[in-house]
């Protein structure tokens, strides 16, 4: 009884959360528009997929261009586009001033509704369903610091299971027609550490590698 109690209190936690975040996106200004509310939505399928997420007293950590290949080096991969190449990038990375202010907080890649939708690098499915009405892969990447760093993709309708160990380039889903983010079908793709969003093209070595210090904060 106790077990299912915790879970149960778990459960409900993480739907406050959900529903702290939706409201938030409603009170932000229009500046912030759909990347603040894929920001929202990711933040809370983030807090979904499990506990190890605080960046507070952290640990040395290597930048994402370390991130060890793992199950990728077996296929010779140690990265791959989620879906096409560099020459499909529609928008790039923008910081915002502030966690709470107007960004790009990830990369925009062209990508048509049905397009299968590959992880970037070698990792395990933390979380796959819809957050705020969009549906939302997220993928860990053991042994690449404390926290984890973790790759966001949405809106992703999720074909691996959680749990299941994905090498990079391997298919975790695929792009659905939910709109909000981009004028044109695309695929929003993250990378975090902690809470802290980095830049995506800094797992090819590229992107804003002065955002990506040794440890995070």
């Amino acid at each position: 009884m106790r077990e299912v109690r915790e879970v149960r209190e778990v459960r409900t936690s993480v739907r406050a959360l959900v529903l702290a975040l939706v409201q938030g996106v409603a009170l932000l200004p229009a500046g912030g528009g759909a990347a603040a509310g894929a920001t929202a939505g990711v933040m809370a399928a983030e807090a979904a997929a499990g506990p190890g997420v605080s960046a507070s007293a952290p640990s040395p950590s290597p930048p994402p261009s370390s991130l060890p290949s793992r199950a990728g080096a077996a296929r010779g991969r140690e990265r791959a586009w989620p879906v096409g190449g560099r020459s499909g990038v529609l928008r790039r990375f923008e910081p915002p001033p502030a966690r709470w202010a107007a960004g790009h907080r990830g990369v925009d890649l062209a990508a048509a509704p049905g397009t299968v939708v590959r992880a970037a690098a070698p990792g395990v499915v933390a979380f796959a369903g819809r957050v705020a009405g969009r549906p939302v892969v997220v993928v860990t990447h053991p042994g690449s610091g404390t926290p984890p760093l973790r790759t966001t993709y949405l809106p992703v309708a999720g074909s691996a299971p959680v749990g299941a160990a994905v090498a990079a380039g391997e298919p975790i889903g695929t792009v659905t027609a939910d709109p909000g983010h981009c004028p044109t079908a695309c695929l929003h793709w993250g990378l975090l550490r902690g809470d802290r969003y980095l830049d995506p093209l800094a797992l090819f070595g590229s992107g804003r590698a002065r955002l990506l210090p040794l440890t995070p904060g």
